[in-house]
């Protein structure tokens, strides 16, 4: 069992999500706004965060950006009509998932679960601690440092890279990423083209010039290794 904030103004869709979450046995709290959202997360801190973009005062995206300054809670964003543009602004203010209202509340419900397994999941195949020149990665820890400084790394951007330094010089496509790393069968493939761009901003020294997450053009991406050790 988790404890899930659900933030959103339109009490009948807190109220319709609330009894889903709890129906799949989550200990579930709700704010209407975003001051009340961030104020609940300082008091008793929540495992997973379900943030519609739409608020009144502190906007879902703010709260998103001040929830990623603190730590690394999942968050699931609600956005509307299915904007593109909506969910990559989403993806790069560092949510994890989006999912489009309208919507389905048992998918979300299922999104949620299967965020928190990704989150909480430390895949016996794969070694604890990742290393890769200054690169560390340590599962355990959920810990990921460059040059013994940690990087402030989403949910979403931990997985990726984890995934990526267990299998250096392999390449995968973006639908190849999409169900291995998140375990998406169908998804929109703008998702990881985002977090490439964000992990890059954070891994490499030049991000428009990479030399570790590369892309293959025509397939996708690959990790090219740089100094490959486990412990």
């Amino acid at each position: 069992m988790a404890r899930v904030l659900v933030v959103d103004d339109d009490h009948t869709v807190r109220e319709v999500v609330v009894s889903y979450l709890r129906a799949h046995e989550h200990e579930v709290v709700e704010a209407a706004d975003g001051e009340t959202a961030l104020r609940t997360m300082r008091e008793a801190p929540a495992d997973l965060v379900v943030l519609d973009l739409m608020l009144p005062g502190i906007d879902g995206l703010e709260v998103c950006r001040r929830l990623r300054e603190t730590g690394a809670v999942p968050i699931i964003m609600l956005t509307a009509l299915g904007a593109e543009t909506d969910r990559v602004v989403g993806l790069e203010h560092g949510a994890d998932d989006y999912v489009t209202k309208p919507f389905s509340p048992r998918e979300l419900a299922l999104r949620v679960d299967s965020v928190l397994r990704r989150t909480g999941d430390l895949t016996q195949a794969v070694p604890e601690v990742l290393t890769d020149g200054d690169l560390v990665v340590d599962s355990a820890r959920h810990l990921a440092t460059r040059g013994g400084a940690e990087l402030a790394l989403t949910a979403r951007e931990f997985d990726l890279l984890r995934f990526l330094l267990a299998h250096p010089g392999t390449a995968f496509s973006r639908d190849d990423l999409l169900q291995q790393v998140w375990g998406w069968s169908i998804g929109d493939r703008s998702t990881v083209t985002v977090h490439v761009r964000r992990l890059r901003e954070k891994i490499e020294r030049d991000p428009t010039r990479p030399e570790r997450l590369l892309t293959v053009w025509g397939v996708g991406y690959r990790w090219e290794a740089q100094e490959m050790s486990t412990g």
